[in-house]
């Protein structure tokens, strides 16, 4: 892992790193080693990147409100990452569906897939980067929605360390395989007007989730609707699982 910057703001320590090509981001409180803090892992959404606002702020949160420390990629195709033909071919072809009124849901899931079939060995080749930089991993979540979850519902599938996630706005039939193998507590998080995501997609991948504890959020309104509540109701969700470390262990 070579980091390539660092900042501090309001006791948050922010280090950019790249790891075999793929850029991210680590957060953590200033002065604080790793160790065997809680980390939770961020996955940003389709078309944003590691430091899109959602993602500084909440990493912030986690690290500001509970001792965590937390951790974004750029997904590939996205931020930093160079465009393969195919990601130029995705986004050339969802503006001309757009374009002309036809449903892109199936389409964006098609191509989401493929990029997490890129992303997983990517987060997992950060967990060890991380686990040898700090000598040992504490506990280990993840949180991401739509792209974050197209991504993430794999990798927690495949990433035995990860003991906890948050899911949602997302459905498709090619998660379904993955959802099974996920055993951790899961809580997933759907709108039910999606305009991205049938309802009737999210609600199957959801019913698939082979977790003994998981628990569905449904609210009104579209993809982008989120009510900020059940973010933070999310954030909680992680903290019952992870727990806390304070800075005065440090």
């Amino acid at each position: 892992m070579h980091l390539t910057s660092h900042t501090s703001s309001n006791g948050v320590t922010q280090h950019r790193f790249t790891l075999d090509g793929v850029p991210g981001v680590l957060w953590q409180p200033d002065g604080s080693a790793l160790g065997a803090r809680p980390l939770v892992l961020l996955g940003h959404g389709g078309g944003k990147h590691k430091l899109g606002p959602g993602v500084v702020e909440r990493a912030h949160r986690c690290v500001t409100r509970y001792g965590w420390a937390a951790v974004s990629l750029d997904a590939p195709g996205h931020g930093e990452r160079e465009r393969t033909a195919q990601d130029e071919r995705f986004a050339t072809e969802t503006g001309e569906l757009l374009a002309a009124g036809r449903p892109i849901s199936a389409w964006v899931a098609r191509h989401s897939a493929a990029l997490a079939e890129r992303a997983v060995p990517e987060w997992r080749a950060v967990l060890d980067a991380l686990d040898k930089a700090g000598g040992g991993l504490g506990p280990v979540g993840y949180w991401g929605l739509s792209l974050g979850s197209v991504i993430g519902i794999p990798l927690v599938a495949a990433e035995p360390r990860i003991a906890v996630a948050v899911f949602g706005l997302t459905g498709h039939a090619s998660q379904l395989e993955a959802a099974r193998r996920v055993g951790v507590p899961v809580r997933f998080v759907l709108q039910w007007d999606d305009e991205l995501v049938p309802r009737e997609s999210a609600l199957a991948v959801y019913g698939a989730l082979g977790s003994a504890e998981r628990t569905l959020h449904a609210n009104p309104g579209g993809h982008l609707a989120v009510p900020d509540f059940e973010l933070d109701s999310s954030e909680r969700f992680l903290l019952r699982k992870l727990g806390t470390r304070a800075r005065a262990v440090d």
